[in-house]
C-alpha cells in the first residue's frame, strides 16, 4: 500500500478511470454483439443498428479507450458484413 499522499490519490484516480474505461469498452462490445445478432435476423433494422454501433465505437475512440484504427477496422468489417448480407 502507498504511504505518500500523492500515490494514494493516484490509486483513487486510477480506480475511477478504470471503471469509466471498462464501461465504455463494454458499451462498444455490446453494440457490436447487438449488431451481429440483428444482422442475422432483420436487415432493415441492421442498417440503423450499424449507425448506433459506429457511434459507440467513435465514442470509445474519443474517450481514449480504443485506438482509432482499431475502431475503423471494426466499423469497416461490420459494414462489409452488412453489404454482403444485403447482396444475398
Amino acid at each position: 500500500m502507498a504511504n505518500i499522499q500523492s500515490a494514494k490519490k493516484r490509486i483513487k484516480v486510477i480506480k475511477t478511470k478504470t471503471l469509466r474505461n471498462r464501461m465504455v469498452k463494454t458499451q462498444a462490445k455490446n453494440a457490436v454483439k447487438k449488431f451481429r445478432k440483428v444482422l442475422a435476423e432483420d436487415l432493415t433494422v441492421a442498417q440503423d443498428q450499424l449507425k448506433a454501433t459506429s457511434s459507440a465505437l467513435d465514442k470509445a475512440v474519443s474517450k481514449g479507450v480504443m485506438h482509432r484504427n482499431a475502431a475503423s477496422r471494426k466499423k469497416s468489417r461490420l459494414t462489409k458484413a452488412l453489404n454482403k448480407a444485403m447482396a444475398e
